[in-house]
């Protein structure tokens, strides 16, 4: 009896629920969801041709050179970049006396060794970029609540990567006139909510503490001969320098990568080689069987010789 009320109790509870689910899709299909304000204003990063993209890419030195000047003058007050070291400048085609000297222009935590209370002291080579914070809890007292991220890996880290960082800086629109692809006005549920927020449509609520870091032509100053620092050429240096801290070995990893291509297709067309020359003179030999069989067809002969006589 017991099993026979729990198998009706079961039956009602699965018919409620197949009931349930059935209105839910019949009232997702009479009546789809509206797309969310993100969905309708947010865009796609354009892609950011660099030097370094596809299987034979190699850095543009002398951009990774501009993009560290603008991390140096722009980006380091707010971003930290801990996983790079300073003597990994070599590979942007600094020398030992640039690298040191650069280094030298921040100053690391350390300990006073006649008292043992902390300190600060003038980076070295070998000491990574430091933060611009002591700790979160001083970050976000600096950004409205907000912690700027590490840009390290940001370029790893972020769909899009270089694109997305070159798109999200030039980016930065005015919310009161900015219409999307449509030609539809943002709604008051996509402005800002508050002063500390900017509208950003590559940004992926489209709002972000972090205002436009890169606001002007000429803000940063490149060396003679270099390209004009307009707000998109220093947008792609700067992208084009996390890409190098991202990956500083990319170069290496490409070279690997074409020498295994090589070998192996040097490697194939000697295996295949020896193939051929190994059994060029070899025959097919084919096993009889059935009628062929040397013992079926003794016996073949011995029956039709019985039949005869």
């Amino acid at each position: 009896m017991v099993r026979i009320l729990g198998n009706i109790v079961g039956a009602v509870f699965a018919g409620v629920l197949l009931l349930a689910f059935g209105g839910t899709v019949k009232d997702y299909f009479s009546e789809p969801p509206l797309p969310s304000v993100s969905e309708e204003f947010h865009l796609e990063p354009e892609h950011l041709a660099l030097s370094s993209d596809g299987p034979f890419g190699k850095y543009d030195k002398a951009q990774l050179q501009r993009g560290l000047q603008i991390y140096h003058e722009v980006c380091s007050g707010c971003h930290s970049l801990n996983r790079v070291a300073f003597r990994d400048l070599k590979d942007l085609g600094y020398n030992e006396a640039q690298v040191k000297n650069f280094a030298a222009q921040f100053e690391v935590p350390d300990v006073n060794p006649d008292t043992g209370e902390p300190a600060l002291r003038k980076a070295l080579p070998s000491d990574y970029f430091p933060s611009p914070y002591a700790n979160e809890t001083a970050a976000r007292a600096a950004n409205n609540n907000a912690v700027p991220p590490d840009l390290s890996l940001i370029t790893k880290s972020r769909e899009g990567g270089a694109s997305y960082v070159h798109a999200l800086l030039t980016g930065y629109r005015d919310p009161k006139t900015y219409k999307n692809e449509k030609g539809e006005p943002l709604p008051k549920e996509g402005m800002p909510a508050s002063a500390t927020l900017h509208f950003n449509p590559y940004f992926a609520n489209l709002n972000l503490a972090m205002p436009a870091p890169l606001n002007s032509d000429g803000q940063v100053t490149y060396a003679p001969g270099n390209p004009k620092p307009t707000v998109n050429q220093m947008a792609s240096d700067i992208s084009a320098f996390l890409v190098w801290t991202a990956e500083p070995k990319l170069e290496n990893r490409h070279r690997a990568g074409i020498a295994v291509l090589i070998f192996l297709i040097i490697a194939t067309a000697l295996g295949y080689l020896s193939y051929q020359n190994v059994w060029a003179e070899a025959k097919r030999k084919v096993a009889p069987v059935g009628p062929l069989d040397p013992e079926n067809k003794a016996k073949r002969t011995r029956a039709t010789a019985k039949a005869r006589d």
